[in-house]
């Protein structure tokens, strides 16, 4: 992969090691935990990351990422899946044409530098739920959470909140609450 100025790959390759480390180290015994996503507990979390992965690739590819459900059932080894969907993500992201080429994601018809910033985010957000889930929020890596912030800021609008914006209104948090507890509080959660 070339450097290019402003490319949002190498952040989203940090956000993918992140949710990498802490899927392969959620054990079986913590699937049924609950997460700050009310509607998903650690193995439905699990399966929205697959998820999230495959529509990643799909989408930077030209696909239609709508056509894979929102959350990946029926997988034994989430860690297996995950590195598959990990080969075909850095294969994609290879391409230094993946950044200008139009591609249409759940929330809009994006160049694909737009689409892995909005993935990072996502990525960003799910790896606390699945690290507060688990107990695992020391293994976080709080600077990246500090350069996620801003980009989720710009995609997700404080105001409007629910409908097809499937996130809970802002959580207000302290101005120097921890980089992810910032991050959580924006996407609607309770730090």
């Amino acid at each position: 992969m070339t450097m290019i100025e402003n490319d949002p790959r190498p952040l989203f390759v940090r956000a993918l090691d992140q949710a990498e480390a802490l899927i392969y180290g959620t054990e079986p015994e913590t699937f049924d935990l609950p997460t700050p996503c009310p509607e998903y507990d650690v193995r439905t979390l699990l399966g929205h990351l697959l998820t999230v992965a495959a529509r990643v690739t799909l989408g930077l590819n030209g696909g239609n990422p709508l056509t894979i459900p929102t959350v990946t059932t029926g997988i034994d080894d989430i860690a297996a899946a995950w590195k598959e969907r990990r080969v075909a993500i850095d294969t994609t992201l290879a391409d230094d044409s993946i950044l200008g080429r139009i591609c249409t994601l759940p929330w809009g018809t994006v160049p694909g530098a737009t689409a892995i910033g909005g993935y990072t985010g996502e990525l960003a957000t799910h790896a606390w739920d699945l690290a507060t889930a688990t107990g695992r929020r020391d293994q976080l890596d709080d600077p990246l959470a500090e350069q996620v912030l801003p980009l989720v800021q710009r995609f997700l609008p404080a105001e409007p909140r629910g409908g097809h914006i499937p996130f809970g209104p802002v959580v207000p948090v302290a101005a120097d609450a921890a980089p992810y507890e910032q991050l959580a509080a924006w996407q609607g959660r309770k730090p």
